[in-house]
């Protein structure tokens, strides 16, 4: 099939104002939308800048709107899309370095704000520290996060702000908070109390459908703001 790719432009130091190039290709339906970046830039104009690495939806790196909605690139096929023209745009609320790539180090600033690591003080056992299943079961779901940024990206409130943390932040905060052999919940829940914190969330799902590991992210949230509001972890 003919595909045409319009791909957002932009390099700070050159041009005034982003402008979109078009570029027209065969594709087949199971191609990714990696592929055809990986073609327009072999093939037609190597100066288009994006972000990947691994290529098999792991890494995160080539986050990215995809026809007005955040997906990874590598796992969006020519045929989940439904259409010949497909739009490609940078992740919104980042600033942008050039073309496709934006700058992520505000987003790893609110990631490191919520200690995203185990905290435990307490003598090491002789072995390790056992969990039972259904202790592990209650903080499964957010272990899966990839850090790729397509839910905080995809929020209006990061948009309107971007010292909210996000959503990707209180899901890392969620995954030690309700780990029972974790003992940093109390320092993590009174970050996420703050101005910036869980409150700025006002359940609008964005998160929860843009996220490419399918991750309950809105439920998760509610339950950090239902910790907060008890003081219980149950």
């Amino acid at each position: 099939m003919q595909v045409t790719l319009k791909i957002f432009r932009y390099d700070p130091e050159k041009d005034k104002k982003p402008h979109y190039d078009a570029f027209k290709m065969e594709a087949e339906p199971t191609d990714r939308v990696l592929d055809l970046l990986e073609k327009a830039k072999g093939y037609q104009d190597g100066t288009i800048s994006f972000r990947r690495s691994c290529a098999h939806g792991v890494c995160g790196s080539d986050a990215m709107r995809i026809n007005g909605m955040n997906r990874l690139a590598c796992k969006t096929l020519v045929q989940d899309l439904g259409v010949n023209k497909i739009t490609v745009e940078p992740i919104l609320g980042l600033p942008i370095l050039k073309d496709l790539i934006v700058d992520m180090e505000p987003f790893f600033d609110n990631y490191r704000a919520v200690t995203p690591y185990f905290i435990n003080d307490e003598p090491a056992p002789a072995k390790e520290r056992l969990q039972s299943p259904e202790d592990r079961e209650r903080f499964d779901d957010t272990t899966k996060c990839i850090l790729c940024g397509a839910c905080t990206t995809s929020c209006p409130s990061f948009w309107a702000n971007d010292q909210y943390l996000g959503p990707s932040a209180i899901v890392n905060a969620h995954r030690f908070i309700f780990d029972s052999r974790d003992k940093g919940a109390a320092e993590r829940l009174a970050v996420l109390n703050d101005l910036f914190g869980v409150y700025r969330c006002h359940t609008i799902f964005n998160c929860t459908l843009a996220c490419p590991r399918e991750i309950q992210i809105t439920q998760a949230i509610g339950e950090v703001k239902k910790a907060i509001a008890t003081g219980k972890l149950d």
